[in-house]
């Protein structure tokens, strides 16, 4: 057995072109000698213009080859490129296939140059799966990067997850591997077959999937997002026109596997064009200007907000697919309802099919435990310090405001990632190189992404969940600033809610919680929160926050949204809160309360 087909059988090879495919004489190009690695073909020919060649079996295990003179063919001219396979089965089908070894290298240098300095923002019209054409064949195209495996192989429905199949190119130190699969279509499942340095094998989702499998399954789905017909073109350019700083801005802050599930079978979640029809004039009616979705990208568990992001470039399954979200997109926007997402850069978890230890070796997280794991979350945190990982998360950013039509991120948990002894104990953590706490390396990273999403879209909503008082935060990058446009006054949410939970007998003593945002209103572009965080783990709605009976809770909770409406700064509303609902925090069932109160209340709020 030869060493290359020992690599083939063994998923292995880290150039499977060097044997597979086409291969002319050297130094006279007057021979071709056509290799296929067929595993289940009983009998292979080649189809070649007019011509079909048997093809000899060289190897028990799968190997077909052909060697052919140029005085064999009809066309001596003809490019021995344009060719096919005819392979008959022992069952007795046969099919004709096209083979991924005849075509060239796809990507070009300047793009993986790019990738690896950490420039190339787009990656997406680059990596992951896209159904195209190529020299006149349909197929998809697959990229991956795992600059530390042996070997990478596609894997899926097409070849019976068969890893031996499917082997990628590597493209060298770029770290990228490579394959166009012919004669695969869209809503097809696959996944990377990874033979790591070690020799472990590892299936891993893809990375950049656009879209995937409905959980508890995951793997990835062949899917193109081109094909939807925008219509809020009337949206974009009013966008454009307006100033965000000065305008009036009020966000309907929602769990969409919460807000509302189908009446007849409370377990099933709303479809994002269900989700459209119901939502929209429920916003309208109480006049939100924006919603904010907590995050809709695929994630493992229906039993969370949704913060243990799988898949970034996905949209999860649990509510429609790709086209769906865009019809929730455009419908909002044709409304006049901007639409904002929550976007996790913060950390991603462990789950094996993952991120994590991509190939073998910490790749998108640190390698040390200090820095690359978060001991309140149990997951992983992203080394931002490397070119290629801050590059995914950029596209990542910039791919749901281009392809989706998104009016603004609402970055998370940016505070974990400012401070490297977050969460920690002494000893827990590793200094900076002056020997401070901040992250210098995620300090840099964000105002990169700023920096970079507002030239691409300059009237996009950036939102910092920043609960310190790290300076600057929606102060301009080139200014000094981490470059947001907004920041969550977390310090107005706490000393508003302390202040209106006690007995008005005793808030006399406590007026300067009511007062000391006017200190710094001004220092920040603020917006005044009272969000998802403050009813979940038990915390209790905003209602039942208030003291007195039920009459006097009521009353208090009117004078709290008072009070956020006259206050300096943007307003965000948590689902629910507006209606007196009974959520609590509860992820797994859709939103409760008394009808005859709800009702009473939302008019009231609608005044206000």
């Amino acid at each position: 057995m030869s060493a290359d087909l020992k690599k083939i059988l063994e998923c292995c090879h880290h150039d499977p072109f060097s044997y597979l495919g086409v291969h002319f004489s050297q130094p006279t190009v007057d021979r071709v000698t056509i290799r296929t690695f067929q595993p289940h073909a009983s009998r292979v020919s080649l189809l070649l213009s007019n011509d079909t060649f048997p093809m000899g079996k060289t190897a028990p295990e799968g190997i077909f080859e052909l060697v052919l003179e140029k005085t064999q063919l009809s066309d001596p001219d003809l490019s021995p490129f344009n060719y096919q396979y005819e392979i008959e089965y022992e069952s007795g089908v046969s099919l004709r296939i096209n083979d991924p070894y005849r075509f060239p290298v796809l990507l070009g240098e300047m793009d993986r140059y790019l990738f690896n300095a950490g420039r190339n923002y787009k990656l997406y019209h680059h990596f992951g799966c896209h159904p195209c054409t190529v020299e006149h064949v349909s197929g998809c195209l697959f990229r991956v990067w795992a600059p530390n495996s042996m070997a990478v192989s596609v894997i899926g429905d097409f070849n019976g997850w068969d890893g031996r199949v499917h082997q990628m190119r590597s493209l060298g130190i770029s770290g990228v591997w490579e394959l166009f699969i012919p004669n695969i279509h869209e809503n097809e499942r696959y996944r990377y077959h990874i033979r790591t340095g070690s020799g472990a094998v590892l299936e891993k989702s893809d990375p950049f999937q656009f879209y995937g499998e409905l959980r508890p399954a995951n793997a990835s789905i062949t899917r193109k997002l081109d094909c939807y017909q925008w219509k809020d073109q009337h949206w974009q350019q009013q966008k454009k026109t307006s100033f965000p700083y000065t305008s009036p801005i009020s966000i309907y802050e929602l769990h969409p596997g919460s807000w509302r599930r189908d009446p007849n079978n409370h377990e099933r979640f709303l479809t994002f064009r269900e989700l459209a029809s119901e939502l929209i004039p429920y916003v309208k009616e109480l006049g939100f200007t924006h919603v904010e979705l907590m995050p809709v990208m695929e994630h493992p568990l229906d039993e969370s907000w949704g913060y243990q992001v799988t898949g970034p470039f996905s949209i999860t399954s649990r509510y429609g697919t790709p086209e769906d979200f865009m019809f929730f997109v455009d419908s909002c926007h044709q409304n006049n309802i901007g639409v904002i997402l929550d976007w996790v850069p913060a950390h991603f978890p462990k789950d094996p099919h993952s991120l994590g230890r991509f190939d073998g070796t910490p790749l998108y997280e640190h390698e040390d435990e200090r820095k690359g794991s978060h001991p309140d979350w149990g997951t992983f945190i992203y080394n931002y310090g490397r070119n290629e990982v801050s590059n995914y998360l950029i596209a990542n950013a910039l791919f749901w405001l281009d392809v989706y039509h998104i009016d603004g991120l609402r970055v998370d948990a940016v505070a974990s990632m400012l401070y490297l002894d977050y969460s920690r104990q002494d000893g827990e953590w590793i200094p900076n190189q002056y020997g401070g706490r901040e992250n210098l390396e995620a300090i840099e990273f964000i105002r990169h992404l700023n920096s970079i999403l507002y030239d691409f879209y300059p009237d996009s909503l950036l939102i910092a969940e920043e609960s310190t008082s790290f300076p600057g935060v929606s102060k301009p990058a080139d200014k000094g600033g981490l470059g947001f446009g907004f920041k969550w006054d977390m310090g107005w949410m706490n000393d508003t809610l302390s202040y209106f939970s006690k007995d008005p007998l005793y808030r006399k003593f406590h007026h300067g919680q009511l007062t000391f945002s006017m200190m710094y209103a001004y220092t920040e572009n603020f917006i005044l929160p009272l969000s998802h965080d403050e009813v979940v783990h038990g915390k209790r709605s905003l209602l039942e926050k208030m003291p007195g009976d039920e009459w006097q809770q009521f009353a208090n909770l009117r004078l709290l949204f008072f009070s956020q409406w006259m206050h300096p700064g943007k307003k965000l509303l948590f689902m629910g809160e507006n209606s007196a609902s009974d959520l609590n925090g509860t992820v797994n069932r859709a939103l409760t309360g008394t009808w005859s109160r709800q009702t009473s209340f939302t008019v009231s709020y609608s005044i206000l």
